[in-house]
């Protein structure tokens, strides 16, 4: 099943997550990596192939297409773009490391990620889309078919509403009390940390805090960098 490829070994503990996922607190938009360069598809294309361009360019379409789409239709044209468009492949094999959180301009160069990277490029690009930040959220489950820990992106039409999850594993979005296979743990958004549950928002138990992988995302995300 290509979608667990090396999974076991870098979700051994849910609690390493807990961690990194505060990095994802602070606020930031993609419209820096849609004002692509020449200069910069050239480098793109030069080390990945058209295809990648083409993605991007994709990508910009998707934006522009999409902006004032009720949310439930942006939902659902985002979740198909990156799970239809993206091949799983785990850090280890795509970036060399156990961990890497890849910009949406790299994951989509790449055309390969992991559960981390689908979330983020959606969780971004929602915002981009004018969704609001309160209503989304990126989760750490439990998978439990799996038995391993995993990241999907999830949205509340309101605080204490059921959230449906956009998931790399299946390509319907579904409410998380349909998704018995996976067992919230803790979501995080650009402004706090909740202890996660099936229906409501959760108790928030956390705020900002910095992180270097964070750091080095955002200023790869700023300044457009490979």
């Amino acid at each position: 099943m290509r979608y667990i490829r090396g999974h076991s070994k870098k979700y051994l503990s849910v609690t390493r997550y807990f961690v990194v996922g505060m990095a994802l607190f602070f606020m930031l938009s993609v419209s820096a990596q849609l004002n692509i360069s020449a200069i910069l598809l050239s480098k793109i294309e030069k080390k990945y192939g058209g295809d990648a361009v083409t993605r991007i360019h994709q990508w910009q379409a998707l934006m522009k297409s999409a902006k004032h789409l009720p949310e439930k239709e942006k939902l659902r044209q985002v979740n198909d773009f990156f799970n239809r468009r993206i091949e799983f492949v785990d850090d280890i094999y795509l970036w060399g490391v156990k961990d890497y959180w890849a910009t949406p301009i790299e994951f989509l160069a790449r055309g390969a990620g992991d559960c981390e990277d689908y979330s983020i490029a959606k969780y971004f690009t929602l915002k981009e889309l004018g969704v609001s930040e309160k209503k989304i959220r990126i989760t750490y489950v439990k998978a439990l078919k799996l038995k391993q820990a995993h990241m999907v992106l999830t949205y509340f039409v309101t605080p204490r509403a059921v959230p449906v999850v956009l998931d790399n594993l299946i390509p319907s979005i579904k409410s998380a009390t349909k998704r018995k296979d996976l067992l919230p743990v803790y979501s995080f958004n650009g402004s706090g940390l909740w202890l996660a549950k099936s229906r409501g928002s959760g108790k928030k138990v956390g705020s900002s805090s910095r992180l270097n992988m964070w750091e080095d995302l955002k200023a790869r995300m700023l300044s457009n960098d490979l």
